[in-house]
């Protein structure tokens, strides 16, 4: 038997791993045919992910490893990209124009989850996925600032609002619809009405992913999302300081309770490293994120630095990923996004809208 075979290939294809998924290749299902003609090799691959650059680092990378095989003749390797929409809550269904939400959550306030939730959106949107973000914060609304916006949305029919949009991204915000510095002096219920019409009354277009910003804590904006809103994943932000890491324990306790997969924790202001003599120091302790993500069994998605950069960069209303789409924090999160989204590629798909509505008439 020729060594050109179908097993061969496929047991190959098994000792490849896919750095943003961190599995091989067949187990992540995205070897969708192998097809073989003499010595002749085609490959037909899907990721499940948005992924700008990665396609050709994989056929490069292939490349060389089916060269290792006796006898092999030409190899060409189709890559595609096929973003899913996947399962949520049960009981509840998909939001139209949404295929995924992916909440980021924090136990606490100032470990830049704001901050870390509009670049990874911008990240995604990068890498060629169609992306939305939603700021759930009512009482403290900073998407609006952080992306240069103000204003009202624009409404077609007086009923919904057009999201606005910003360096690619269809956003929308409490932060739209009031002044500047207006103290939202409500309770609960009509935050969560609030946050409830945010999200149903915007006219969201052929979204991807809409990422959600929500407010540190596991009060009632969370339980109204985690709970009422469609959710196919959740992202924990954290910094490696103890305390902050406690109030991410419960944040993570709370998605895992009402069955909302945690695709990972980000580590965030891990390392600061001095502008002027590059000295690094570990200022919020050091190893608390990876600790969390290893007894939680979740995936440690990633570290950020400490930099002033950033910060000045979400200030001005250009975030990194866009006002500096070279420096190495922007690759930071593009890195995060894509290995957010593959997480999510092997979870459950929904398949709600595959299937007919059946309705029951008396004739």
């Amino acid at each position: 038997m020729s060594v050109i075979d179908k097993t061969n290939i496929e047991n190959l294809l098994k000792t490849f791993i896919d750095p943003n998924v961190e599995t091989d290749l067949v187990s992540a299902k995205s070897v969708k045919a192998i097809n073989i003609e003499g010595t002749d090799v085609h490959l037909k691959l899907e990721l499940g992910y948005p992924a700008r650059d990665y396609p050709d680092a994989l056929k490069s990378a292939l490349q060389k490893q089916l060269q290792t095989l006796e006898g092999i003749g030409a190899i060409t390797i189709d890559v595609t990209v096929a973003i899913a929409s996947h399962a949520v809550q049960q009981g509840l269904k998909p939001l139209p124009g949404v295929k995924n939400i992916i909440a980021v959550a924090s136990g606490k306030g100032g470990v830049g989850k704001s901050t870390t939730a509009v670049n990874l959106a911008l990240a995604l949107a990068t890498e060629g996925a169609r992306v939305g973000i939603l700021d759930a914060d009512i009482y403290g609304p900073s998407i609006p600032t952080m992306l240069g916006q103000s204003g009202y949305p624009d409404s077609a029919d007086g009923k919904t609002m057009q999201p606005k949009m910003s360096f690619g991204l269809q956003t929308n915000s409490i932060g739209y619809l009031i002044d500047a510095g207006q103290p939202m002096i409500w309770r609960g219920p009509m935050v969560t009405g609030a946050l409830q019409q945010l999200l149903k009354e915007t006219r969201w277009h052929d979204l991807d992913y809409l990422i959600i910003d929500l407010p540190p804590g596991t009060g009632d904006i969370q339980l109204t999302l985690a709970q009422q809103i469609p959710v196919s994943g959740a992202v924990i932000v954290t910094t490696p300081q103890d305390i902050a890491l406690i109030d991410a324990q419960r944040g993570l306790g709370m998605f895992e309770k009402v069955n909302v997969p945690v695709l990972g924790i980000v580590e965030n202001m891990s390392l600061h490293i001095c502008s002027h003599c590059g000295h690094e120091e570990a200022i919020f302790g050091a190893g608390g994120g990876a600790a969390m993500a290893e007894k939680n069994q979740v995936a440690l998605l990633g570290s950020l630095p400490l930099d002033i950069s950033i910060r000045e960069n979400a200030d001005s209303g250009r975030p990194t990923v866009v006002a500096d789409p070279e420096s190495r924090a922007a690759a930071i999160y593009r890195e995060i996004a894509r290995k957010m989204t593959a997480r999510l590629a092997l979870k459950a798909k929904d398949f709600s809208s595959k299937f007919p509505n059946i309705v029951v008439q008396n004739t």
